[in-house]
């Protein structure tokens, strides 16, 4: 059975609160039946160094990513991973990570579209719990392989891909990347190498680290608001960053606090579009 979720008052203005935890309440239930945790960081060296008891590591590109056909892994793929990690299909999971959660959210994402029904992030992340002094541990857990059953990935919801964000050129649009590198210049996109620089015309950019506060946790529902109101609350949104984790990080914010339902995330992202031969750019504020 699912476990409980989070009570926090701090939760209980976003549309679906039982998406985040605090660390008070991870710490309160470390152990629980049902409960799994799963470190998936941007940086994928710093779970060696210590990280939350029972917590498995994920690892957002080799263990999710398919190098041969550039996509991710398939049903089969991934129910050999949950699986391998003892983790049921009704189970919770409670993923974190560094830099501001970006890659938690990715995983988290990825996770919906192959239909796991229970996905929580913990607020502020490794870097929350790491403040806090909270134990940490060297261990990994040794899990008993589950009976996960077979799924298959669903890119029909939760996905944009290129052809479809080129056909609704003018829907809105939103480009989470840093201004400088939504105006063309070289930002914080990482190693990706693409070709040209700029945005996709018609984008706004809102920063994905327009949702988090100073502590690194997410803003409040009223902050939030704010930020992304100008957005269209009822039509069909895409979200879209240098190669997708980013912007899954927004695309949480919209759907899960903000409770836009429409909102989808385009993964092949700015490292795509701007390697396509005669995608239109834009570039400038």
């Amino acid at each position: 059975m699912p476990v409980a979720p989070d009570p926090s008052p701090a939760f209980g203005s976003y549309a679906n609160p039982h998406r985040l935890v605090t660390t008070e309440w991870l710490s309160a239930n470390l152990g629980t039946p049902g409960l799994k945790i799963i470190e998936c960081n941007a940086d994928v060296l710093l779970y060696g160094i210590g990280h939350v008891p029972g917590a498995s590591k994920l690892d957002w590109r080799s263990d999710l990513d398919d190098p041969v056909t550039r996509d991710y892994i398939d049903g089969e793929r991934f129910t050999e991973l949950m699986r391998s990690q003892g983790i049921e299909h009704h189970d919770t999971i409670v993923l974190y990570g560094n830099d501001g959660n970006s890659h938690a959210a990715h995983a988290l994402w990825v996770l919906t579209m192959f239909g796991h029904r229970d996905v929580r992030l913990l607020d502020g992340g490794r870097d929350a719990w790491i403040a806090e002094a909270r134990d940490t541990v060297f261990e990994k857990p040794e899990p008993s392989r589950s009976g996960y059953p077979l799924v298959e990935r669903d890119d029909t919801t939760v996905r944009a891909f290129r052809e479809d964000v080129l056909a609704a050129l003018g829907a809105p649009l939103v480009d989470v990347r840093s201004p400088q590198e939504y105006a063309g210049a070289p930002g914080e996109g990482g190693a990706e190498t693409v070709l040209r620089g700029g945005h996709i015309p018609t984008a706004v950019n809102i920063p994905w680290t327009s949702a988090l506060g100073p502590d690194g946790r997410f803003r409040s529902r009223a902050e939030l608001d704010a930020i992304y109101g100008d957005l269209d609350a009822d039509g069909p949104l895409t979200v879209y960053s240098a190669v997708g984790e980013r912007s899954s990080h927004t695309w949480f914010v919209l759907k899960y606090l903000l409770g836009r339902e429409s909102v989808r995330n385009y993964d092949g992202s700015w490292t795509e579009w701007g390697n396509s031969v005669r995608m239109p750019i834009a570039t400038g504020r």
